[in-house]
């Protein structure tokens, strides 16, 4: 099995009057790792890559790298365009991380045969492992079972990200045994590591880290009473961090710990006050 096991969070990035807030980007990873965080991933979905620069992506990769040691940081990969992406791979590469986290080319809607194809061509070209993302309702991209199959049979693409809402494909993934699945779905936390995925990768657990930690510790030790209460006190919070768009909720949730400014890059928005009411009415968000 591949080193993808735990608690992995896609942190946000935080700006600053438009740039990228280093600074509370340090003090963000800091905390995450001070609660234990099994890893970080870069420059993902929750990360607002699509509104970085390649530059900038790398730009945080590299600051991050400073930080946490890079078998325990992760960079998100993503592109429609192949040759670019691939170049963009090669000066990733050029970094010690310890894996890529590769969607589908988003708005393409490749068919079968090309997602096959796709993903091969990046994990041919890698020299670090590869987690497949699958999130179909961002990318436009579904997987057939036999594709997804297919595709994690390469010996470099040793794990998923899976958002993909089918029961299916992922009970065949985990009786495979030839990844590792890592829940990307929240809400599906405690069922997909009961089932046998072995971790997460959670948005919401920028917020109560601790208690996400605690409830993969407490699967992996068969203790599923205790998990399944941790898990029903972290549901309130797991549904307001997707009650409007990701990452909204969480950089309102952060700004309240006194962590990172409440800023987002346009034309994503920040989170509404009915939310962030709410987020207050949760209370105990202390750091």
């Amino acid at each position: 099995m591949s080193a993808f096991q735990g608690m992995w969070v896609p942190v946000v990035t935080p700006f600053h009057d438009g740039a990228i807030d280093f600074i509370g980007l340090h003090r963000l990873v800091s905390h995450l790792l001070e609660k234990h965080v099994a890893g970080i991933m870069v420059c993902t979905t929750t990360g607002e890559a699509a509104s970085l620069s390649r530059q900038e992506q790398l730009a945080v990769l590299d600051a991050v790298l400073q930080w946490v040691p890079a078998h325990r940081v992760v960079m998100g990969l993503a592109g429609n365009n192949q040759i670019e992406l691939l170049q963009f791979q090669r000066e990733v590469l050029q970094r010690p991380v310890a894996g890529l986290l590769v969607p589908a080319p988003s708005y393409i809607r490749p068919s079968q045969a090309g997602l096959e194809a796709f993903f091969r061509t990046v994990a041919d070209a890698s020299s670090a492992p590869i987690i497949l993302y699958d999130i179909p309702y961002r990318t436009g991209a579904t997987f057939e079972q036999a594709t997804l199959l297919n595709i994690v049979a390469h010996e470099r693409i040793v794990a998923i990200k899976d958002c993909g809402g089918n029961l299916g494909n992922t009970l065949a993934l985990l009786a495979s045994g030839k990844v590792d699945v890592l829940c990307g779905e929240d809400i599906q936390i405690f069922n997909a590591l009961t089932l046998g995925a072995s971790g997460a990768i959670a948005a919401s657990a920028h917020v109560h880290t601790e208690q996400f930690v605690t409830l993969w510790q407490q699967v992996r030790d068969n203790r599923l009473a205790e998990a399944r209460a941790t898990f029903f006190q972290l549901l309130p919070l797991i549904n307001l961090m997707f009650i409007e768009p990701n990452p909204a909720p969480v950089k309102a949730a952060l700004a309240l710990q006194g962590l990172i400014s409440n800023e987002l890059r346009a034309p994503m928005q920040v989170a509404s006050a009915t939310v962030i009411a709410r987020l207050q009415g949760l209370g105990n968000l202390a750091r």
